[in-house]
């Protein structure tokens, strides 16, 4: 593992830059930190990194916005390859069961990042779903929810899950989430590895 304290500072910085512009909508910035072809798996997305940068365009303009509460960031580099995780809590405000109410997801943002010839970029992310809550803005209010659709949803995602459904995104149930530790175990291994083999050059 490499302990070259610039390419630290350069994949943290990549990492930090790329949750920033989401939440500020700078777009071009968040562009220029993920890989066009990068693979996302979010609650809401899955796909290339130019289609993640459009579709948190749209989600934005539709006014779903959320703000990313960041722990330091735990950095691995291995020559042209990094892994980072950090530790998040995602935060939206909006009318949720006819109550405005704050939504946080707890989750633990699993990247990968590779050395590109001018800079680093962000190849992969996978969060890790740990658990969420819901509260009213105003105390005493109570959200109506659908007990039904809700328990239908994962507990490390459920508030999520139903909030994105309500707004018209389809939550599939084979997130990485602390309820199914093997695969999260896997999601590790995989990962370290992937960064391990300095041989190949592509994601």
């Amino acid at each position: 593992m490499s302990n070259d304290t610039n390419d630290i500072t350069a994949v943290t910085q990549v990492v930090l830059r790329e949750r920033q512009a989401r939440d500020r909508e700078w777009w071009e910035q968040m562009r220029e930190c993920i890989h066009p072809d990068a693979h996302i798996r979010l609650s809401w997305f899955r796909g290339s990194g130019a289609q993640f940068v459009v579709e948190s365009q749209k989600m934005s303009a539709r006014g779903q916005q959320a703000t990313h509460r960041l722990s330091p960031p735990v950095v691995s580099v291995h020559q042209n390859r990094a892994v980072v995780e950090i530790s998040a809590g995602i935060e939206f405000r909006d009318t949720i069961g006819g109550v405005e109410a704050d939504l946080t997801s707890y989750t633990r943002l699993l990247y990968r990042l590779q050395k590109m010839p001018d800079s680093w970029q962000i190849v992969s992310l996978d969060p890790i779903y740990e658990r969420d809550s819901l509260i009213p803005t105003v105390p005493g209010l109570i959200p109506q929810i659908d007990t039904t659709t809700l328990a239908a949803i994962r507990k490390p995602y459920r508030f999520l899950g139903y909030y994105l459904r309500q707004n018209g995104y389809d939550i599939t149930d084979d997130l990485y989430g602390d309820d199914r530790p093997d695969e999260v175990q896997d999601l590790y291994r995989s990962t370290f590895a992937w960064a391990a083999d300095t041989t190949a050059i592509t994601a």
